[in-house]
């Protein structure tokens, strides 16, 4: 039993429509799912991701306008990283922030890696990494754009970073519990802070990594728009989502229990620094209940809302998505 890697995130944006507009037209993701936040129908949830949909290269986003803005601090999901070929594909993104005016930094080593770290219109922090021949949990199918090349698309999810206060209680979680394998350090960009460190599952490079960040000189978070909700990771199937259930009641872990999300099982719990993580299955997703071709088109509701459609699209504020 052994978690995949990255799942999927989930960020807060009080502005879906602005949303929609970056992360499809100037990131180039596909919007894969158009739907509504199930534990509360009147929020719309917009999932983008590669071509397919593909576990491991979601990026979420519940909608809820008039949100505040996020105060940065420990018990924090602080960046999300997602992946590209090669370096050079840093160059063609640098280039193409700059015309769209995207807040950047220079390229830059991390883990290892040549990465461009940059924030979206909420000031969500955002790090693309190149993957560079290296070995580990494959890439997403690339969603074509005439103005991106192939080459050059973002192909999945990358590293996510948790900055804690403490470091201890949380690795504890990450590798007794999750079975994640330490994988090294490497020093912090930020100032003279301690190095992060590395934990990795699965088959291992940057869709199957966590970096764990120390800042005891932090206050906690507030989350607002541009903040990260909670981080997922891959189940390969019901099975195993099973046998994660009966492990988090052995270590007593408080959680959500089992959850129905339709196009995949839920468990969520809080690790000891209070940072939301889901365990997510791979199946049946998003296909489920849409035409690959069409997916993210229209309005879609799992089975068991699908009977209060009306009622639930008569609640929902007007969206208008090109």
């Amino acid at each position: 039993m052994e978690l995949l890697g990255l799942h999927h995130v989930s960020i807060l944006t009080g502005k879906a429509e602005k949303n929609y507009e970056f992360y499809t037209k100037v990131l180039g993701l596909r919007l894969v799912k158009k739907t509504v936040n199930q534990d509360n129908t009147e929020s719309y949830h917009l999932f983008y991701a590669d071509a397919e949909g593909t576990p491991g290269t979601e990026v979420t986003f519940f909608d809820i306008p008039h949100l505040g803005k996020t105060y940065r601090g420990t018990s924090d999901i602080s960046t999300v990283s997602l992946r590209v070929k090669n370096s050079d594909s840093l160059l063609f993104w640098k280039e193409r922030f700059t015309h769209y005016g995207v807040e950047q930094d220079d390229i830059q080593k991390r883990a290892n890696r040549d990465s461009l770290a940059f924030r979206d219109f909420e000031g969500t922090r955002l790090i693309l990494v190149a993957d560079n021949d290296e070995k580990g949990v494959k890439a997403g199918v690339p969603w074509h754009r005439d103005d991106i090349p192939l080459e050059h698309a973002i192909i999945g999810l990358g590293p996510v970073t948790l900055t804690v206060a403490i470091a201890e209680p949380t690795i504890g979680v990450l590798t007794e519990v999750l079975g994640f394998r330490y994988a090294g350090s490497y020093p912090s960009l930020e100032g003279d802070y301690p190095e992060l460190m590395v934990y990795t599952t699965g088959e291992g490079g940057s869709g199957a990594e966590v970096h764990i960040e120390t800042r005891s000189d932090l206050p906690r978070v507030r989350l607002g728009r541009g903040g990260v909700h909670h981080v997922a990771f891959r189940v390969p199937n019901e099975k195993e989502y099973d046998q994660w259930a009966e492990r988090l009641k052995e270590y007593r872990l408080p959680n959500s229990g089992k959850v129905e999300r339709y196009y995949f099982k839920a468990l969520y719990f809080r690790e000891p620094n209070g940072i939301l993580f889901e365990l997510s299955t791979d199946t049946p997703g998003f296909a489920v209940d849409e035409p690959m071709e069409t997916m993210g088109q229209k309005l879609a509701l799992p089975s068991f809302l699908e009977p209060k459609r009306r009622e639930i699209e008569d609640k929902l504020r007007p969206l208008q998505l090109p």
